[in-house]
């Protein structure tokens, strides 16, 4: 393939990502320049805040909508797509992947089908974002650029398939985000006109509403990857070296218990113990009383037996320390 076709498809991918990918290696993790534009241009495009200035209404708007498609990707791409831990019907299922894909991480059969890939192989040479395995940087930021990871794997997510909405909105995933933008943008020019005293507009509530808090949802998503396999605290003696953090489960909605989450993704709270902050959780359970979503997957008694015990051989280990130092 000539290289000015291989440029061509790359920036039709961008839009369209199935178009044409029979060709693409599925063994090849080269970091990729072209498939990460749009990623750079993402974070250049908050320097514009420069020109558009800042007013409350636009930071709080900016935290809003980070907050809530964290929610989205934490409790409906992770939580439901990739572990399936509650049920819903079909039409809340497609907003759930509407609200996902608004976050600009691809659609939900490939979030979820790469999810799948990385429970069987966290840490190991297949596994395409372990920090362990390829150190911090790709498992940040380079790992989803290479032909390995650009595909949908079909045969992880069969379960999802049978929904052609779903494939439609894995296929075409930029539409959502662009929407946004132009959502977002003309909302900003009907309040500068309608509420003026808020002192926003169209590109300053663009800048904010989107660029920031998506490039903000972005790094905190994957800081899980690159950092919560390195740093906290392993409660659990999982085949994996992934941790508990307290500070990147307030960041990402209770995604930071991931020791937790290792030893049991089967579970809808992640949480396992009642000062585990699990905002995601605590979200789910409020659209359970809702009746918006139902069967929630519980922490089995066995895992929430073996949490009680370790935690009491470790704070027992930590007294008899304390002791003998004293002594």
């Amino acid at each position: 393939m000539s290289q000015t076709k291989t440029i061509a498809l790359s920036i039709l991918r961008w839009f369209d990502s199935e178009a044409q990918t029979d060709h693409l290696d599925s063994t090849n993790t080269d970091f990729s320049w072209l498939r990460v534009l749009p990623f750079i241009a993402l974070h250049l495009a908050c320097l514009g805040v420069i020109w558009v200035g800042v007013s409350a209404f636009a930071v709080w708007f900016a935290v809003g909508f980070f907050v809530l498609r964290m929610f989205a990707i934490t409790g409906f791409y992770h939580r439901y797509f990739a572990h399936k831990t509650f049920k819903t019907n079909r039409g809340w299922q497609l907003v759930f992947a509407i609200l996902g894909a608004s976050a600009a991480q691809r659609g939900p059969l490939w979030w979820a089908a790469h999810h799948r890939h990385h429970h069987q192989h966290s840490d190991e040479p297949n596994d395409l974002h372990s920090p362990t395995q390829q150190g911090f940087w790709w498992s940040h930021v380079g790992w989803f650029t290479c032909d390995a990871a650009f595909k949908t794997d079909e045969k992880r997510i069969k379960d999802w398939m049978k929904f052609p909405e779903l494939r439609f909105i894995n296929r075409y995933d930029a539409l959502v985000p662009l929407a946004c933008i132009f959502i977002i943008y003309g909302l900003g020019e009907v309040l500068a006109t309608a509420a003026p005293g808020l002192g926003t507009n169209g590109p300053q509530l663009l800048i904010w509403g989107f660029f920031i808090s998506t490039v903000f949802l972005f790094h905190g998503t994957v800081s899980i990857n690159s950092l919560a396999h390195v740093w906290g605290k392993r409660r659990f003696d999982t085949d994996d070296s992934s941790r508990n953090n307290f500070i990147l489960a307030l960041i990402t909605l209770g995604e930071g218990w991931h020791n937790n989450h290792h030893r049991w993704p089967g579970s809808a709270r992640q949480g396992f113990r009642w000062w585990e902050v699990d905002i995601t959780f605590y979200g789910l359970w409020v659209l359970s009383k809702l009746g918006i979503i139902y069967d929630l997957k519980p922490i089995p008694a066995h895992i929430r037996k073996e949490t009680l015990e370790h935690d009491r051989r470790r704070k027992s280990s930590s007294r008899q320390a304390a002791e003998d130092h004293n002594e």
